[in-house]
This record gives structure tokens, sequence and C-alpha cells, in this order.
């Protein structure tokens, strides 16, 4: 189909908005570089693929199409059309070739993934289609879309196999150590897949306040008339400068067991991304293809996964994250911030005008009248 729009199979693809194509992507272009090192490492890896699709007698995938099948509604032409119109769209945006089958399956919790090892499979929960417009569930197609792009089913599938093993075994002590290790890792590289799917969604929507409406949504539920997109992007500078060490650790401790970042994170992190010189040049067409993946360096990609890391620990002002960036430095003042305790590695509060700077209010000048006397006393 061309960008103007038109016709395959005697229905529009592309929807009256004219959108960007990337015609032989990679996935590259869009993953986070966490996300990214890891698929070239193991993409690089001869038989990887063979030995995980070997695995798959031993895996519940067989069980989940079945299920989805009988006990779901398959996506098509006849059935879900407007969402089968976008996983076209989507498809024919980021140039995958075999469009993935999707269904629609009764859940109340608002849910989406992409599993399976032989063949990707999108579900989409009806408490997400009830709860997302039309251009918010773009994104969220263009998400599972993405994930598809990037081989993503195939680990999470795995990781999904690995938590069930992790509860059988967990009689076991160093078994079950050793599992909950391998799925600790998973989880950190899988959250940082859905920060390299939230860049597919935008690829796909090319919306960005769609996007995070989405993902507010996902927060806070279907009461948009009493939410604020600035305000959601707040929440996450919020979280990311508030509290000491205290904080700091309950956030790692909160954060370990899940699958997916936090909503306010994955909103800001997609707008950092979408602000940036790589999202422009990407929209510019100059993007890495698929044809070269198989020359992806892997050493470039683990030097590109530090250097994110590094930025991240760099810029964040999590109290935790300065500290660490204190000590790198070689910060003097370490032994004093132990001395005073907890709320030594606090951030520090926004600098709020101070009365005595004020020259007006300079004691050398003499009396003040009495309302001087009552500012100063409010601004204790």
């Amino acid at each position: 189909m061309s960008d103007d729009g038109r016709e395959q199979t005697g229905r529009e693809r592309v929807p009256s908005r004219q959108r960007r194509r990337f015609p032989g992507i990679s996935s590259r272009a869009y993953e986070h570089p966490a996300d990214r090192s890891a698929l070239v490492a193991l993409r690089k890896l001869s038989g990887f693929d063979t030995v995980f699709k070997a695995l798959s007698g031993l895996l519940p995938e067989r069980s989940l199409r079945l299920l989805f099948l009988s006990d779901s509604v398959r996506v098509s032409e006849r059935q879900f059309a407007h969402l089968h119109d976008m996983l076209l769209d989507a498809c024919y945006i980021l140039d995958l070739e075999k469009v993935p089958p999707m269904y629609v399956t009764q859940d109340p919790q608002p849910n989406a993934m992409c599993i399976g090892l032989d063949e990707p499979v999108i579900v989409l929960t009806t408490g997400l289609v009830e709860l997302l417009d039309e251009e918010e569930m773009r994104a969220v197609v263009g998400h599972e879309v993405g994930h598809a792009l990037s081989g993503h089913s195939v680990y999470r599938t795995i990781l999904l196999f690995l938590t069930t093993l992790a509860l059988k075994v967990a009689w076991i002590p160093l078994g079950n150590l050793a599992v909950m290790a391998l799925v600790t890792a998973l989880r950190e590289w899988f959250r940082k897949s859905e920060l390299s799917a939230d860049r597919a969604g935008l690829l796909v929507g090319q919306d960005l306040r769609a996007s995070m409406r989405g993902l507010m949504k996902m927060a806070g539920g279907n009461h948009l008339h009493e939410m604020n997109v600035d305000a959601f992007l707040e929440q996450a500078e919020e979280y990311d400068a508030g509290g000491d060490l205290r904080d700091s650790v309950l956030k790692i401790l909160n954060v370990l067991p899940r699958s997916h970042p936090f909503a306010t994170i994955r909103a800001a992190e997609l707008k950092r991304w979408a602000e940036s010189r790589d999202h422009q040049r990407l929209m510019d067409g100059h993007y890495p293809r698929r044809g070269e993946d198989k020359d992806a360096s892997v050493s470039d990609s683990f030097r590109e996964s530090a250097a994110s890391y590094k930025s991240d620990v760099k810029g964040s002002k999590d109290p935790l994250m300065k500290l660490v960036t204190d000590l790198a430095g070689g910060a003097g003042d370490f032994g004093g911030r132990v001395r005073r305790g907890f709320d030594g590695f606090r951030s520090p509060a926004p600098p709020k005008d101070d009365p005595k700077d004020d020259p007006k209010d300079d004691p050398k000048d003499g009396p003040q009248d009495g309302p001087r006397g009552a500012s100063a006393q409010d601004g204790e």
C-alpha cells in the first residue's frame, strides 16, 4: 500500500490522517539499549531459537492457543473489524509481513500481551478495549506488534514458564533460588522491552498525547475529564526525586516482582524518547534495516546499554542514584551525610525565597514596620 492510502483486499488500511511508514525497519531502531543488547546477543547464538522452540512441548503454548481459539473472540474482518484494521495498519507501518493472530478475551482487567514461540499471538482484554479510544488503542496494537517484530514473544513465553516452574520447585531451596535469580534478571530485561514496545506503539500511532493518555488511563481508569497528562508526568518526576534512602530501597523492592515499569515512568520515558534526536532521525527515514541485523555488533550493543544505564544513574534525582554518582565522583561529604542519617540522603527541597536574603529586610537597615515582622513570621 502506498502512503496516500491505496486499498488492499478491498479495505483501506491507512486512516484518514496520513502517517509515516518504515519499510524494512529493524526492531533495533526503537529498542531500548538494554533490551537491544540482550536481543543482539541472543540472535548471535547459533541455534538459540531452535533450542527454545524445541522446548515448546514443555511449555503451555499449545494449550494457550487452543484456549484462546475456544474461549475468546478472534479478531478478523467479521469480528472486531476496527481492531482488525488497526492490526493490519500497524503491521503495514512497521513492515511486518506475517500478521499475527489477535484475540479479545473476556477480562475486566485492562491488559494486552504478545506470547508464543512458533508464532506470536496478540491478546487484548475486554477491559482494555472498553477503556481506550481509537487513537489510544492504535498505540496499544502498535505496542504489541512491536513485541512481535522484536521477537519478545519468545522470551515472554519462557518467562511465564520459568515463573510457573519457580512455584513448583519452591520446596527445593537452591533450585528455587537459581530459578528466581533467572526470573529476576528476565523481569529486568522485560521491563526494558516494554519501553521498547511503547516506542513501537508511538511509531504506529504517531500521536504522543494519545500514547500517554492510554498509559494514564491504565493507571487511573476511564475518567479522562478528571485527569491531566502534564500533571501525570509531574508524578513521575516527584517519584524519581522524592524521599530518602529508605524510599529508594522501597522503590527497588516494589519494582522487582513486576514485569512492567510503572505507568508514570513509562509515560515520562516515552516523552523523553519522542523529544530525542534518535526519534527525529527515525521519523526522517534514517534507521537500521532488518537486513543489517546479522551484522550488528554485540560489543557495541553492550557498550550502548552500559552507557544508557550510566546516563540514567547520572541524570536521576533519586537519593540512592545520587549517592552512587557521588561515590563515583569521590564526593567529600559522604561521611557527614552518613552521620546525619537517612535525612542526609534526602533529595533537596526546591529552593524557596528566604526573607533574610531580601536587602530591605537586612537588620543593619534598622527596625522595620509591623508588616515586615508579620512577613518574616509567615516565611518561617
